[in-house]
């Protein structure tokens, strides 16, 4: 609970263990570099033989050499062993180089594809999510799937075909004293499961709650929550609700820590008893007579290279199936269908290049999604209240109609809340209505293709985000190829091209974390309605009023209410218990 905040974490987001299917989804992302496993698979057999053969070559060295005192064969054969261990060490290092090909090209490839599976998500699934568990999706959990399918294609490989060669080789010498050590290994396994699966839950629940920690941070350290923060902000509450979070990571990292310390003195203990045991019935055969002691030294060496890839086994079933959560989390985002998508057989915009089209909307009735059509619940977090989720089936536009010219300027006004920004995002299919059409040129913009809408539509916000860049790379992100001509003016149309040139470096002025560099009046931002060729009084998700700013004033009504309300002061006109209204410019000049 954060009772400071007055929010309810969704237990059942971390209650969640990995979708059937999970690994097997993982393998298609491997194909991509086949060619380098199979080479790592050749290299990986190459230094499982060398691990195996060693000890054989031990035997050799005590019962062929030391023992009957045959000073040439321990020579021969440990320059034979030293440049076993030149070639394995070869071997290893291919391995690494290898495997990490792999494993960052795995990453490469998620990232991007998350990436651009993200930039597809309706403006909707952005209102909803943290930003902080978003960009967690990208970093952590991609880097943890990474681990998964390196674990599970080379470790794995590597792992168990060592761990063949060396009871092989154990088989081999003594098949009394292998049976002795085989009894133990399911030990290993059953500990590795057990605490394994414990893992995967507390892996799950850390990487949620650096999610919330994450979004916590980036909404409190940017500008505008920063000065937020500072404005209005209580310390000690925001101390409380960091601390609580903060608190819980740490609870969840020492049990992490606690558990993976438990696994190590169990195997350690294992590995010890077999040790001993193995120690005990192969010397009191050698003492008989029945067992050599090069074949002693042998056994225990293999023993050692037997445990240590049945330790990485076990210690590969945590590691895996606590990665295989990151791979899960990333598949859910992936598998997340953006609500709005381009149609099949979709056409371009007909019309020449920069003609004015004309916009209108016949019946519209809107509502914005719900959480479950546009998000996910681990990327909010949050539980939502009964009484939200309500609010959510509200209806936003109710059976709207109006057309706007082309060449001409329409304006958008109405009190907050009645529905000017929601019309200005269906335009360039921010959202689709829920019933009705919107059309430009006559077509309806689900029959478009999304770039030539992006191309056709311009957007100005009423809070305009800028990029912690320059003026000229802000002013070159809708338009690549503008030319220096065209970025002056854009700068003279915005009237800030003035500004611009009072500046030390110009448009290559860095503005600052969204903008902030800039004061508000120095933002690109419209104002004035007076001059429109049309204006629209949007109430409640309906056009209530329509005509110009003559015939609005004289006709008395809500426009000429709000009006004068906002601008009596300065024309010095009397507005007596009147609200102000904020307004939107659809120009199709």
């Amino acid at each position: 609970m954060i009772p400071s905040l007055g929010l309810r974490v969704d237990e059942e987001v971390s209650r969640r263990t990995v979708k059937p299917g999970t690994l097997r989804r993982i393998l298609p992302y491997a194909r991509k570099y086949r060619r380098t496993l199979a080479a790592l698979l050749v290299i990986t057999a190459l230094d499982a033989g060398i691990v195996a053969v060693s000890p054989l070559l031990l035997k050799r060295i005590v019962d062929d050499g030391v023992m009957p005192r045959r000073e040439s064969v321990v020579v021969g054969l440990a320059l034979v062993l030293a440049a076993l261990a030149a070639l394995d060490a070869v071997a290893v290092y291919t391995q690494a180089r290898a495997s990490a090909r792999i494993g960052q090209g795995l990453i490469y490839d998620l990232r991007t594809r998350v990436f651009q599976h993200v930039q597809r998500q309706p403006l909707a699934f952005f209102t909803r999510t943290q930003t902080g568990a978003l960009v967690s999706r990208l970093n952590t959990d991609v880097a943890g799937a990474q681990q998964a399918v390196t674990s599970v294609m080379t470790e794995a490989v590597s792992t168990v075909l060592t761990l063949l060669f060396v009871l092989g080789a154990m088989f081999y010498l003594s098949w009394q004293i292998s049976l002795v050590a085989l009894v133990f290994i399911p030990l290993f396994f059953a500990a590795g499961k057990l605490i394994g699966r414990r893992m995967q839950h507390l892996a799950r629940g850390t990487m949620e709650l650096n999610a919330e920690l994450g979004t916590m941070l980036d909404e409190r350290f940017n500008v505008s929550g920063a000065m937020l923060v500072k404005l209005y902000g209580r310390p000690a509450r925001e101390a409380a609700a960091f601390d609580e979070r903060a608190g819980r990571s740490r609870d969840i990292a020492v049990r992490e820590a606690v558990l993976g310390r438990s696994f190590f003195i169990i195997v350690t203990l294992l590995a010890s008893v077999t040790t001993a045991a193995i120690y005990g019935i192969g010397g009191v055969l050698a003492v008989h007579g029945t067992f050599q002691v090069g074949t002693l030294v042998a056994m225990a060496a293999l023993l050692a290279q037997l445990y240590q890839p049945v330790n990485q086994l076990s210690n590969m079933q945590i590691g895996v199936l606590t990665a295989l959560v990151s791979f899960d989390r990333v598949f859910e985002v992936l598998d997340l269908e953006p609500l709005i998508a381009q149609l099949p057989g979709a056409e371009p915009l007909p019309g020449p290049p920069g003609e004015a089209p004309e916009i209108e909307f016949e019946d519209v009735h809107f509502r914005y999604p719900t959480a479950q059509e546009v998000s996910l619940a681990s990327l909010e977090s949050i539980a939502v209240p009964s009484a939200d989720r309500a609010e959510e089936n509200a209806w936003i536009l109710r059976g709207l109609s109006f057309r706007a010219p082309a060449g001409k300027l329409t304006a958008l006004v109405g009190p907050s809340g009645a529905g000017k920004t929601t019309i200005t995002h269906l335009v360039p299919r921010l959202y689709d209505p829920a019933a009705g059409t919107v059309r430009i040129s006559g077509r309806d913009v689900r029959s478009l293709t999304l770039d030539s809408l992006a191309d056709t539509v311009g957007v100005v916000t009423q809070d305009a985000h800028l990029f912690h860049d320059t003026i000229r790379a802000n002013l070159l992100y809708a338009r690549p190829e503008a030319t220096q001509d065209e970025l002056v003016e854009a700068c003279r149309s915005a009237r800030i091209w003035d500004l611009v040139c009072s500046l030390p470096l110009g448009l290559d002025t860095l503005v600052g974390d969204r903008g902030y560099r800039l004061s508000g009046g120095e933002k690109h931002r419209l104002s004035t309605i007076r001059d429109a060729d049309q204006i629209l009084v949007v109430e409640a998700g309906a056009i209530r009023e329509r005509g110009t700013h003559e015939e609005l004033l004289a006709a008395n009504g809500l426009y000429a209410q709000l009006y004068l309300k906002q601008f009596a002061k300065q024309e010095g006109l009397e507005a007596d218990g009147f609200d102000g209204f904020a307004q939107e410019e659809v120009s199709t000049v």
